[in-house]
């Protein structure tokens, strides 16, 4: 678990480290926001689009030896990421960087549940979320402190002795194993999930620029549609699956990992807008920045291992709908933005939030895996971080497009009204979209309710576990 914790903690920290330097980029690469998105974009979908692939590699090469390939390759694409050139280098080191990222959480999760005792497994799934959870706890006001008394550089070249100490404890203290070898790779099936998950994010990333109603979006949704469903159709057709997809005959884990991605993509309101609306709005500072979303990150960090002792006692459902309820009230809360708004007001709606997050990511996160046996756990780990994933490069693309949209509208109605200073009618109108974007998250989180009377009987027991492994 200590070789498992700094590996996902370096491959988190890049994540939620280079939030806060978007405006920064911005201005360095003098380039715009939906430009600069495709950084955030990128990681997000490459980490996605690997993650189908962690089952057989994992199986071909034993999943340690996948972690430590992933580590290695991380590192290196940290330090090609810290002397890029220009916008486009940054990105597609960036998106090389996720693809291992998407390695690394898939290996570890698939890890936990093979090696680790059953009795022990809900703790150390709360480990592994805590060494999720740190990052975005220390990494806001850390990337802060770098942007304000460094440079964006930095953020990157942080994660080299990080990835270092990684590779040198998975290389120390885990075991090498194999559960099993699988016969063949499915080419087709890489084939037609790489290319539908790219087609469709690109089409949902530029359909404002280009319009939603032109030729190109329809064209790269409805390609992007056909491709995955002739991935799914050769899933469960061919002899040996890149993905097996029969894991969803699971009630528990499609029940889990729909709600898991559903807080997953309101979560990304949070994570995504509000950096923004603290520097793009009120001026803040990167290092300000960090210092008013600290609070509501080490609430998220302190909580993991504690809901991971309460798990066995109130079950998931209980936990999720506790979570569920203060993530929306956190959300909506957020809607309330406007250009003068308190520092203290935005901190408090965001420790609201990760209380809920804190209650519903890990329950989630261990029910799904519960009924899965031992030699399918790879697969439903690798399911569950593509669709998460892609999802969340989706939710950034779409709510980038979405605040983009409903700027530009609100701006024209300040325009219409007695409202002149074309500064005030900027930050007016950003702020109103910001608003409009947080609605639409609170209303998402909400959706994962009435999944909850889906679950039936828990079946989840510790006995049920081990006869059906």
């Amino acid at each position: 678990m200590i070789a498992i914790f700094f590996g996902t903690f370096v491959s988190v920290l890049s994540t939620t480290t280079i939030n806060i330097a978007v405006p920064m980029l911005m201005d360095h690469f003098h380039t715009s926001l939906n430009t600069m998105q495709w950084m955030i974009t990128g990681f997000m979908l490459a980490t996605g689009v690997t993650a189908p692939l962690t089952g057989y590699l994992g199986g071909r090469f034993s999943y340690k030896r996948l972690y430590l390939f992933a580590l290695i390759g991380f590192t290196i694409f940290s330090l090609l990421c810290a002397v890029a050139w220009g916008p486009t280098s940054l990105i597609v080191f960036r998106m090389l960087q996720g693809a291992c990222s998407g390695l690394i959480m898939a290996c570890t999760m698939t890890i936990i549940f093979q090696v680790i005792p059953i009795k022990r497994r809900a703790f150390a799934v709360s480990l592994w979320s805590l060494s999720a959870m740190v990052a975005p706890a220390i990494g806001p006001t850390f990337s802060g402190w770098l942007l304000q008394y460094a440079s964006w550089h930095w953020l990157f070249l942080i994660n080299i002795p990080v990835g270092i100490i990684a590779i040198i404890l998975t290389q120390t203290l885990i075991p090498y194993y194999r559960m099993n070898i699988p016969k063949s790779l499915d080419v087709p099936g890489v084939i037609t999930v790489v290319l539908g998950s790219l087609v469709l994010l690109t089409a949902f990333s530029q359909g404002s620029s280009w319009g939603w109603s032109s030729w190109k979006t329809i064209s790269l949704i409805v390609v992007g549609i056909i491709l995955l469903i002739l991935f799914v159709w050769r899933e469960l057709t061919t002899e040996v699956p890149l993905l097996n997809l029969r894991v969803f005959r699971n009630r528990r884990f499609t029940v889990m990992l729909s709600i898991y991605s559903i807080v997953t993509v309101a979560m990304y309101t949070g994570t995504y807008l509000t950096p923004l609306f603290l520097q793009t709005v009120q001026g803040e500072t990167p290092l300000a920045t960090g210092l008013i979303l600290l609070p509501s990150s080490i609430v998220l960090a302190l909580l993991s291992p504690i809901v991971g002792k309460l798990y066995p006692k109130f079950g998931p459902v209980k936990l999720i709908s506790f979570g569920i309820v203060f993530i929306f009230l956190g959300l909506f809360m957020m809607s309330w933005l406007g250009v003068n708004v308190s520092n203290n007001f935005i901190m408090w709606a965001m420790i609201i939030r990760n209380f809920g997050l804190g209650f519903a990511n890990v329950p989630s996160s261990t029910a799904s895996m519960e009924e899965i046996p031992v030699e399918w756990s790879g697969h439903a780990t690798s399911i569950n971080n593509w669709i998460r994933n892609v999802l969340s490069s989706f939710a950034i693309a779409v709510f980038t497009s979405l605040l983009s949209s409903r700027s530009l509208f609100h701006s024209k109605e300040l325009v219409s009204t007695s409202v002149s200073d074309t500064n005030t009618i900027r930050l007016l109108s950003f702020t109103m979209g910001v608003d409009d974007v947080f609605v639409l998250g609170s209303i998402i989180v909400l959706c994962g309710l009435p999944l909850m009377f889906l679950m039936g009987r828990n079946k989840g027991n510790i006995s049920t576990v081990e006869s059906a492994v």
